[in-house]
């Protein structure tokens, strides 16, 4: 496969829910929308995204901090969005909220300030996303504090 390529198949198994196959070694991930409209058995498209939105960034993360030899791992993440009816009045991901939790903070903070300062920019799923859908990214270390993004997401219940 070409570096620039990926390829998903999805196979409906019965009415919303679907199976998700990557790889032929791997079993599939099921996605599925939620109770009522399916049977709540996945993750429902919206989830899937916003996976991979914190998925990518937590990856950019580790990426920086082992770019300037950080310590900080095992990263957490939670990832949330808002959807509502836009004009048409059709459902619509409107914002993505990230937050990625340090369990500690690394020594050197001006490596550190380096290291959060570009992080996002290595994202790809994040930083296409974000051309469509505001996303706000948060880094926060063990004590609560926010490190990075300015505010702490609303931690709203992921759809």
């Amino acid at each position: 496969m070409s570096e620039g390529v990926r390829t998903v198949s999805l196979v409906q198994q019965q009415d919303y829910r679907v199976a998700i196959t990557w790889h032929p070694d791997q079993p599939p991930v099921i996605g599925d929308e939620p109770i009522p409209m399916g049977s709540g058995q996945g993750p429902s498209p919206s989830q899937l995204l916003i996976a991979a939105v914190a998925n990518c960034m937590t990856d950019s993360l580790v990426f920086a901090l082992r770019k300037f030899k950080l310590e900080a791992e095992p990263l957490t993440a939670q990832a949330s969005c808002h959807i509502d009816r836009n004009a048409q009045g059709r459902q619509r991901v409107l914002s993505i909220d990230v937050s990625i939790q340090l369990p500690r903070v690394p020594e050197d903070s001006s490596k550190l300030k380096r290291a959060l300062d570009q992080f996002e920019q290595f994202c790809t799923v994040g930083q296409s996303v974000a051309q469509g859908i505001p996303t706000q990214v948060s880094v926060i270390g063990p004590d609560g504090a926010v490190l990075h993004g300015g505010t702490e997401p609303s931690g709203g219940r992921a759809a």
